[in-house]
């Protein structure tokens, strides 16, 4: 399953760096290379020696669902644009074929940790690469594509408050092991690191949802290590992640970072807008309550319902929620409680019985993860961003995995195996 690891971490890295995976040429190259894993699986799986089990996480039924509800939107006509859902049901089989391989291919403790070293450098990556971008902006992405549509971009993101989504998804993965005392401490300072620029890239990107949300991580976190009784130095340590990132955002100098772009902010979409597009987003659900008006189609139903028009077109209701029920109707909505439950539930189930084991950590990092972006979709659309959604659902999946323990017999053969390796070779 290597292989189908290796794929999923280049399909994820794929999906941010290429500006979240928005345009549709992104998407295509998405849905291929979901496609491609998926036939890679099928192929290994047929061949192989020993017999394997397939595994159907329970978060994985309430996608199905979904899917198979936008389906029948579209195949029955029951969308305001067949052309907008087609495109969006493409996504979403596409985003269940990922989180299916990814049940295959992440099982064991070994698997998991894997990816959090494979999400803490990207995340760091990511993030010095927006700190960069930012301090040498020159008005496009990557330093020469046009922006057509405007935007107040950081790092591969043409909107800051994507790129906020984005770090409150992945910085769990190294803040968390932190603050619960579970790094070795050879490796304290690189993790360190590891957290603090992404960390000090959320409060340079200046995303008030972004920010809110990252409070409500560490608010979620604290709570943990009241519960856990797990205080002294390690808190200390945490401490100190959070005083280095204020200091990086200091010595950077955020305000004078912040002028840079006070010619976009008229940009961003006002209080006032936000909260006319969420009245709007629930007038279209209550007008069309059971199956809504078809996945994607909020652009093309909303001018009825506009109630602060400021010549821009309204594409989405900044706010996941709102916009799920509004497209989806009811049975859609409650996919999406179905899905979250199944989320928690497992969570918290493994959470108990495990007690305060490693794979309990990586657990936390997920559930951290996915409460910063629940809270931030209130105000934003990040599950619109495929990049966004794809990095939600795997550390949902995280959340709530089966993540077999190595047994002391395999301990034991991993030590012999290392030993061996170690001896010189006789003359």
């Amino acid at each position: 399953m290597k292989l189908i690891r290796i794929g999923i971490f280049a399909t994820v890295a794929f999906a941010v760096l290429s500006h979240g995976g928005v345009e549709p040429w992104a998407r295509g190259i998405l849905q291929c290379a979901s496609g491609l894993l998926l036939v890679a699986w099928a192929l290994q799986f047929y061949f192989a020696d020993e017999e394997r089990e397939i595994v159907f996480p329970h978060l994985l039924f309430p996608m199905f669902a979904l899917t198979l509800l936008v389906l029948v939107q579209w195949a029955f006509h029951l969308t305001a644009s067949r052309f907008s859902t087609r495109t969006e049901l493409l996504l979403l089989l596409s985003m269940v074929i990922l989180i299916f391989l990814a049940a295959q291919a992440f099982r064991s403790l070994a698997d998991w940790r894997a990816f959090a070293w494979f999400t803490m450098l990207l995340a760091f990556f990511v993030a010095g690469f927006g700190i960069l971008q930012h301090l040498t902006f020159n008005g496009k992405l990557y330093w020469f594509r046009e922006m057509r549509y405007g935007g107040i971009p950081f790092g591969p993101f043409a909107n800051r408050n994507h790129f906020a989504g984005f770090a409150e998804l992945v910085l769990p993965m190294s803040l968390v092991p932190l603050l619960l005392g579970r790094v070795r401490r050879d490796r304290l300072v690189i993790v360190g690191i590891l957290a603090v620029i992404p960390l000090s890239a959320i409060l340079l990107a200046a995303s008030r949802g972004g920010i809110v949300s990252l409070f409500a991580e560490l608010t979620f976190l604290f709570l943990v290590v009241l519960l856990r009784r797990a205080g002294g130095r390690h808190l200390y340590v945490g401490g100190l992640v959070l005083v280095a990132a204020f200091a990086t955002v200091s010595w950077l100098g955020v305000n004078q970072i912040l002028t840079r772009f006070s010619s976009l902010q008229s940009l961003e979409v006002t209080q006032s807008k936000r909260a006319s597009m969420r009245h709007g987003a629930w007038k279209i659900f209550l007008d069309h309550p059971v199956l809504g008006t078809g996945l994607g189609t909020l652009q093309q139903v909303y001018p009825p319902y506009e109630t602060l028009y400021d010549g821009k077109i309204v594409n989405h209701a900044h706010n996941d929620y709102l916009e799920a029920l509004a497209e989806t109707g009811a049975i859609g909505g409650l996919c999406c409680t179905w899905f979250l439950g199944a989320v928690f539930l497992g969570a918290l189930r493994h959470l108990q019985d495990e007690g305060n084991s490693f794979a309990n950590t990586l657990r936390l990092c997920g559930w951290t993860g996915c409460c910063g972006l629940m809270v931030h979709s209130l105000v934003d659309f990040n599950l619109h961003i495929p990049s966004n959604l794809l990095l939600f659902l795997l550390m949902s999946l995280l959340a709530s995995a089966e993540i077999s323990q190595p047994t002391q017999e395999t301990k034991h053969r991993v030590r012999v195996r290392r030993e061996a390796a170690a001896e010189p070779t006789p003359a």
